[in-house]
């Protein structure tokens, strides 16, 4: 082999080794996707469970006590105010009306009697056939049967009062609850079981609560400088059915509670939503959802963010592509697929997608992650 071929043939195998040795260095360096952090304008949603009552719930108490002689609605229907309920039996008020229609016949006849007397001593008097005291006395007996009819006129009112009492009638409208009562029950005015309730679901109340912290966290990303401010200044509530499905109408919250129960260490709140098709049902369990909307946010995919020792960390890309793992504090959002970045990272830093056990300074090959794709699927999750 002359010198020139030998020289060629080692240039030849020092080339192939470099390429080889290049080509497997290339390959050792793992590509992920990498997203880039810009500050947005986020609506993020706090779910909290709720019980549901009707705007005006009464419960329907007897006045007076009897046996329960007819029952006139169904358990579940609707009623409208003023329609007859229920029936009371009880012979007592009866006879007391009878009783007080006699002694106002009597209280009568004795006021004839008394006017007549006075009718008869007046011209009497007149003449100077009896003294004046005669005459005066007769009066006084007038006034006094006058004042006797009165009385039995106003017992027997009172008597027919009692009776009108047997006939329970609807305060409202609304819809009839539980009737725990069966004809010929004896029901008394001092029972503490009603014979049923009436609930009026025209608007309903949604009552959730609130613990301390939550409640410092909630009023503070509301704008205002007191609590009635803050909640003016709040967006509408969306309320979530028992079985997931979400109300079509969009209620308002109120304040129910003055502060916080110190027996609880919660505070109460209320939306109101209307109910005119009568959906919702009083006693009905849901979810109250509450748009809070943040402005200048950094929003992250839970692919992100890993935990270790109950702290949650992420893996930012640094200068020469190195990873270096970085502690974060977080919020989470409703569907537990992003969270909010409250410190530990900003603007413009890089974050690893579904990195797992990347060791710190390890390099890798960044590939640009669809971020509006990414922030799309949240949008379109959030009702």
């Amino acid at each position: 082999m002359t010198k020139n071929k030998f020289v060629l043939l080692i240039s030849v195998i020092l080339l192939s080794c470099g390429e080889k040795k290049t080509k497997t260095k290339d390959t050792s360096i793992q590509s992920y996707q990498v997203l880039t952090l810009a500050p947005r304008q986020v609506t993020v949603y706090n779910d909290y469970p709720a019980s549901i009552q009707g705007e005006n719930v009464v419960e329907i108490k007897p006045m007076v006590s009897g046996y329960l002689q007819d029952i006139y609605v169904a358990e579940g229907a609707t009623v409208t105010k003023g329609q007859l309920l229920f029936r009371i039996k009880n012979p007592q008020y009866e006879q007391d009306i009878v009783t007080a229609k006699g002694a106002i016949k009597i209280a009568e006849a004795n006021v004839n009697t008394a006017r007549m007397n006075v009718e008869k001593a007046r011209p009497l008097v007149e003449q100077e056939i009896v003294s004046k005291y005669q005459l005066s006395s007769a009066q006084y007996a007038l006034q006094s049967e006058q004042a006797a009819l009165s009385q039995a006129k106003a017992t027997l009112a009172n008597a027919m009062t009692n009776q009108g009492y047997t006939y329970i009638k609807s305060p409202q409208s609304g819809t009839i609850g539980l009737i725990p009562f069966k004809i010929g029950a004896l029901v008394s005015s001092t029972a503490t079981e009603p014979l049923t309730t009436l609930s009026n679901t025209t608007n309903v109340f949604a009552y959730f609560s609130l613990n301390e912290k939550q409640l410092l966290e909630f009023l503070g990303t509301m704008k205002g400088s007191t609590t009635t401010e803050k909640l003016k200044n709040m967006p509408l509530v969306t309320l979530v059915m028992a079985d997931g499905t979400v109300f079509p109408e969009k209620g308002r919250l109120e304040t129910a509670s003055g502060g916080i129960d110190s027996s609880t260490g919660t505070a109460v709140f209320k939306a109101i939503f209307s109910n005119k098709l009568g959906l919702i049902q009083n006693g009905a369990s849901a979810t109250i959802r509450i748009p809070v909307n943040m402005d200048n946010t950094l929003l992250v995919p839970q692919i992100a963010i890993y935990q270790m020792q109950d702290k949650s960390f992420v893996y930012k890309l640094t200068k020469g592509n190195m990873v270096m793992s970085t502690a974060v504090t977080t919020s989470p959002t409703d569907d537990g697929n992003f969270v909010v970045i409250k410190d530990g990272i900003q603007a413009g830093d890089k974050l690893v997608l579904n990195g797992l056990n990347i060791n710190d300074s390890t390099v890798i090959k960044p590939t640009p992650a669809n971020s509006a794709a990414i922030y799309r699927a949240m949008k379109t999750k959030n009702p």
